[in-house]
């Protein structure tokens, strides 16, 4: 699926403090076929119209942590079941000018709802949300509406967009997410006329980024992110950055498996070479994934684009060379952030992309070592002369609103990428 949604308060902004784990496993029942009334899987012996709960296998994993760590818990899924009706009234059937995106799983549209009972509600008044409809020509609509209701339905993350609700009638696919106000960060580093992001901010997004995917990966089924990219980090109205889109997700490998096997789904130039060549995905692929939007952070430029000149067109390739080089790095950092950055920074995170590169997955770091190292870079200070002021500010207490960019994914496009599947 792709990236659009938006934002309202998530609960779960828990402040870190001492380490503690509170495990709780169980069991309900397996993800079974949806039908046709409400996408719920009947379960044996007895329907599941009545539930508003997504019943497949999960546990709770409940965490806070100390700085470094990643903060959250897997809870049992209580998503609200919407009528077609009401997300009809929601988003004034799904008027045109409320289209926030649109992809290959279909479109996104902005809606208003009650805070608190979750009915529809007239424009701005309640809670502003994000309505994901399904495209009836969709071939993988279904599957990745599952994947999405099966992960985002029971993980709560402040770096996970939130999941209120889903709705299946009509041979209509639909999730009601948070709406962000900021869009995702691709808008803001690639749509022209944008104004360029303040080196803070980029980090500040990337260890927010991080934090979402070493959750995602330390949970006790560990998850499989498998697509990580610009288009589908969204942000909210402080800049912090929350993972979308989970329809390519995939359940990490057990019984001492290193990886699993799968088809071949994602986006060039994000996904990592050994899953490219082989199907083979690791949980480290992800990390390959991330060093990839680390670096368009750096640069400004997308981790495909063959509008550029030949050589040029793989961010990665371009760009790996000068990487150990601070000289080098210099020339190839963003433009738009000036001079306001410091390089003593600029070039640790240059070595943190390398090593997140690595071709081979089992030298690469851990997503807890990356935000580690990244919280570290972010203590490094830029040092401003007397008779030197900077020209922007933080963004942080940005009000700004931007459109949504809604991208698609078998392995597929950044603005200029190309779509593949096996």
């Amino acid at each position: 699926m792709g990236n659009c949604f938006g934002t309202t308060p998530v609960n779960n902004h828990d402040t870190p403090g001492t380490t503690k784990h509170i495990i709780n496993s169980h069991e309900t029942k397996k993800l079974n076929p949806p039908d046709q009334k409400n996408g719920l899987g009947n379960n044996k012996g007895g329907s599941s119209s009545s539930s508003n709960k997504y019943e497949n296998d999960e546990i709770n994993i409940e965490t806070t942590t100390t700085k470094g760590m990643a903060i959250g818990k897997v809870i049992t899924p209580n998503l609200k079941l919407f009528t077609l009706a009401e997300l009809k009234k929601a988003t004034r059937d799904f008027r045109p000018d409320t289209v926030l995106g649109e992809g290959g799983f279909g479109r996104v549209f902005k809606g208003w709802l009650d805070e608190k009972t979750y009915a529809p509600s007239k424009v701005g008044v309640g809670i502003a949300v994000a309505v994901k409809k399904s495209n009836p020509d969709s071939s993988q609509g279904l599957r990745e509406w599952q994947a999405e209701v099966k992960f985002l339905g029971k993980f709560s993350h402040p770096n996970l967009v939130k999941l209120l609700g889903y709705c299946w009638e009509e041979n209509q696919f639909l999730l009601v997410y948070e709406y962000m106000q900021k869009g995702s960060l691709e808008n803001h580093l690639f749509r022209k006329g944008a104004e360029p992001l303040p080196w803070s901010t980029r980090l500040h997004i990337a260890i927010g980024a991080a934090r979402g995917l070493a959750f995602l990966h330390n949970s006790e089924k560990s998850v499989i992110y498998r697509d990580f990219k610009t288009s589908n980090i969204l942000l909210d109205g402080a800049y912090s950055a929350k993972l979308s889109d989970f329809g390519l997700a995939k359940s990490g490998p057990v019984n001492g498996n290193s990886h699993v096997t799968t088809r071949i789904m994602g986006t060039y130039g994000y996904a990592a070479p050994e899953y490219v060549a082989t199907g083979h995905l690791y949980l480290r692929s992800d990390v390959f994934g991330f060093g990839v939007v680390l670096l368009e952070l750096m640069t400004g430029f997308r981790a495909l684009d063959t509008s550029r000149p030949s050589g040029e067109h793989v961010l990665v390739d371009w760009a790996r060379p000068s990487l150990s080089d601070k000289k080098k790095l210099k020339k190839i950092m963003d433009k738009g952030l000036g001079d306001e950055y410091p390089i003593k920074a600029a070039f640790q995170a240059a070595e943190l992309i390398l090593e997140c590169l690595e071709s081979d997955p089992k030298t690469r770091p851990s997503m807890d070592h990356v935000l580690e190292k990244l919280e570290k870079i972010n203590d490094i200070k830029l040092i401003i002369k007397d008779n030197k002021k900077p020209n922007r500010q933080d963004h942080s207490s940005s009000t700004s609103t931007f459109n949504y960019r809604h991208t698609k994914s078998p392995i597929s496009h950044g603005a200029n990428a190309t779509t593949y599947r096996r």
